[in-house]
């Protein structure tokens, strides 16, 4: 029964990485240039600007922009920023993440 168990959850994260590189969004044209944003006031303390970026949207099938804006940051860790990355199958988005 744990053999089985076992080999259920391994079968599972399989599926699930797949199902997660299948969804994978290429798009054929870069984004457009970065938005200038004027920083406002930081919110509170130890607040990290997180920069705007550009998203594309499946529904409006166009880049839209997602404006910047102060998150809180845990003692230590800094924001690595997301990007756009050109490959040979078009434009992909790279998370940004805390590290």
């Amino acid at each position: 029964m744990r053999l089985v168990k076992r080999l259920s959850k391994i079968i599972l994260v399989i599926v699930a990485f797949t199902l997660l590189e299948a969804c994978t969004i290429y798009i054929p044209n870069p984004p457009p240039e970065l938005v200038v944003e004027i920083k406002p006031v930081r919110s509170y303390p130890y607040a990290v600007w997180i920069h705007g970026h550009w998203k594309w949207s499946r529904r409006h099938h166009r880049y839209v922009w997602v404006q910047g804006h102060w998150k809180k940051a845990s003692a230590g860790r800094f924001w690595v920023a997301g990007y756009w990355k050109k490959t040979p199958h078009g434009w992909v988005w790279i998370k940004g993440h805390w590290r």
